[in-house]
């Protein structure tokens, strides 16, 4: 039961979730991930190479992350970028077990714009 509350958390998002294990080998896209991503292929990027969708000097930067993720267990999130565009910070976090063994890592998106939707508006969904 609790599975299937976690993947609700995931699925309900209106950010961008995408999860890769250690080979950097997308293993699982939010539906928002899916349709923010479709002009690179959407949800078939699923089984595919996070590197494929990035430049050779993201990638080794990916790469130094995973590296320190690795190096300890108090190394869970680091601040990657700025979108200005969207008004969002950008980090990467670590995927753990129970034992803190590293098991991947997702990018974690949070937008500093204000909520624009009326409080308990129960007319529409947000997602």
């Amino acid at each position: 039961m609790l599975d299937k509350m976690f993947k609700s958390v995931l699925e309900q998002d209106r950010s961008s979730v995408v999860i890769c294990d250690l080979n950097h080998v997308i293993v699982y896209m939010n539906p928002s991930a899916k349709k923010n991503y479709a002009n690179r292929g959407g949800g078939e990027l699923v089984g595919k190479s996070l590197l494929n969708c990035h430049n050779s000097d993201s990638n080794e930067i990916i790469r130094k992350v995973v590296e320190w993720f690795k190096e300890s267990t108090s190394n869970n999130m680091i601040y990657t970028f700025h979108n200005d565009k969207q008004n969002k910070d950008v980090y990467m976090v670590a995927l753990r077990d129970d034992d803190g063994n590293l098991l991947g890592y997702y990018e974690k998106h949070e937008f500093r714009n204000k909520e624009t939707a009326d409080t308990y508006d129960f007319s529409k969904s947000l997602v």
